[in-house]
């Protein structure tokens, strides 16, 4: 097991690659009470076409969040939720477009949990019955997703900036992908990418390294790895599917959605540097302490504003959904702080000695500390141990050369109003 110690931070975690691939990675804190576990795999809705041993296959869309799904529902009849309730234990899980993960916390009988976490996970049990049982269940999960305003704007974005991605359909996928799903699309996806290799397991509190290890190592350390398929993701255009377009919605106040679909493969950055000064331009222009946020409040644009960065392939893709009293007057705004855009070295250095605060004051907290690691994992695939050092290494200069090369009109803006009532 190798020590890594998280620069600056005075901490260590702990990491190992077991001999069956599976990465596994322990962020012990004597001074807390509880803990967190996480079993993920790097299996999420982005993958439906694949080859094994030479044969092609096309699966529906939806089928990760299906598995997870399935995943709760055991040969022996136990529920894993009331298995940790029995503890006051929590648990949960969740799927993304590039992830599983499935997750408990708590503060009491963390070997038992642990233990039961990697069985559960590791037994998967599907049945034409139960399959079909659980097409009802998500459904009707599906459709409630539909009615909520702001997943109708985050679809529509996603539909009019992607061309052909698998992120211009809902992680859930449609009701007629979920009808199509049988138990041999299940056994086949867990059996090929719930494989040691293409998994990870986090854990941060209060526990015991050893132990944990010795717990890993006899639940899963036997588990044959499988050489992962040849996942094929179609090939994303550069342009904007659509500019512009209008829904409504069931709201009383006008939202807007942006989207700034950005081409990186001739930026010749690092993944993790670029993420640093992606991250710090929108956080400097549009984020809580901005010029920008401050004007649109006092001239009342916004009542909530929300903004996030996502990856896939050779792209960054930039999401802005607010709600708004002028939606064209906010957009305005917003291509306003875009347009010639210059970062002040003011404006950097200050974000900067706020993010290596806030690096050294997260370390104190379980639930960030996890968000962190978490995130290294799913995005870079490893513990990223100097990312106060790699802060402090930022540039100005280099920020200010990278926002050159950046094209932000290409852009797709969606306009949603509420529903005219007959």
């Amino acid at each position: 097991m190798k020590e890594i110690k998280l620069k600056n931070l005075d901490v260590s975690c702990y990491e190992e690659d077991l001999d069956n691939g599976l990465k596994v990675v322990l962020l012990p804190f004597s001074n807390k009470k509880n803990y967190f576990i996480n079993y993920g795999t790097y299996f999420g809705a982005d993958i439906t076409n694949f080859t094994v041993n030479k044969k092609d296959y096309q699966v529906p869309n939806g089928i990760a969040h299906f598995l997870e799904h399935k995943m709760f529902e055991q040969a022996d009849g136990v529920d894993p939720f009331s298995y940790f309730a029995e503890s006051g234990t929590g648990s949960n899980a969740s799927t993304s477009y590039e992830y599983t993960n499935y997750i408990c916390y708590g503060n009491k009988e963390f070997s038992r949990n642990l233990r039961y976490l990697l069985k559960f996970v590791n037994e998967p049990y599907y049945t034409d019955k139960n399959v079909e049982k659980e097409k009802g269940i998500i459904a009707e999960e599906l459709k409630m997703y539909e009615d909520i305003p702001d997943f109708q704007l985050e679809m529509r974005l996603r539909e009019n900036i992607f061309h052909k991605s698998p992120r211009r359909i809902d992680i859930g996928g449609s009701i007629k992908d979920i009808k199509e799903i049988t138990k041999e699309d299940l056994y086949l996806c867990y059996d090929n990418f719930y494989t040691p290799s293409n998994m990870f397991i986090l854990i941060v509190g209060n526990f015991d390294v050893e132990e944990s290890i010795k717990i890993i190592k006899e639940e899963v350390g036997d588990i044959k790895d499988k050489k992962l398929p040849n996942i094929k993701l179609p090939k994303e255009e550069e342009t904007i599917r659509v500019k512009e377009d209008k829904i409504t919605g069931n709201i009383k106040v006008d939202k807007l959605g942006v989207g700034l679909k950005i081409d990186i493969s001739n930026l010749k950055m690092d993944d993790l540097t670029l993420d640093l000064y992606l991250n710090m331009i929108t956080t400097i222009i549009f984020g809580n302490s901005s010029e920008f946020r401050e004007r649109a409040h006092n001239e009342k644009l916004i009542n909530n504003f929300y903004m996030e960065w996502e990856t896939y392939d050779k792209y960054r893709i930039f999401y802005i959904m607010a709600s708004t009293n002028d939606k064209e007057k906010l957009l305005e705004e917003i291509k306003y702080e875009l347009n010639d855009l210059v970062i002040s070295e003011e404006a950097f250095n200050r974000l900067k000695k706020v993010w290596i605060a806030n690096e050294v004051k997260m370390i104190d907290n379980i639930d960030a500390t996890v968000g962190n690691l978490f995130d290294d994992l799913i995005k870079y695939r490893k513990v990223i141990p100097n990312k106060v050092e790699l802060i402090k290494k930022l540039s100005i200069t280099e920020i200010n050369k990278l926002v050159k090369k950046i094209d932000f009109s290409n852009m797709s803006v969606v306009y949603m109003e509420p529903v005219e009532e007959k």
